[in-house]
């Protein structure tokens, strides 16, 4: 699966749109990781459980994304974003999105090529 953030795969000619995807997941901060952020917010620093929690709802969403557009039929997706959300001040939503595509490669003898022309 090719995820990309431009609206076209270099080397590749988009043959088919299949539509919009999204890979979606909410989770809350357990209370020890509360804690230890309002502390550490007054201190100042990073927020190294918060980050790890926005690091795996990134990638639980963008693998649910990657299904969703699989299941469709597609082998891209193009102008991926991601969006994220404080959910109730204890839990982080995570939205992946973007456009599913079929894609194949400008010269099937070298997929992933670039052509120069």
């Amino acid at each position: 699966m090719i995820i990309v953030t431009s609206n076209d795969v270099p080397g590749y000619r988009i043959g088919y749109t299949f539509g919009e995807v999204f890979g979606l997941t909410v989770r809350s901060r357990n209370i020890g990781s509360n804690i230890g952020a309002g502390f550490k917010a007054m201190a100042g620093g990073e927020l190294k459980g918060v980050t790890q929690l926005l690091h795996d709802c990134r990638q639980e969403a963008l693998h649910r994304l990657a299904t969703e557009a699989q299941q469709k039929g597609a082998n891209a997706v193009v102008a991926f974003r991601f969006e994220t959300t404080e959910f109730g001040g204890t839990g982080i939503e995570v939205c992946a999105y973007g456009t599913a595509v079929g894609v194949e490669p400008l010269d099937p003898t070298n997929p992933g090529v670039v052509p120069t022309n």
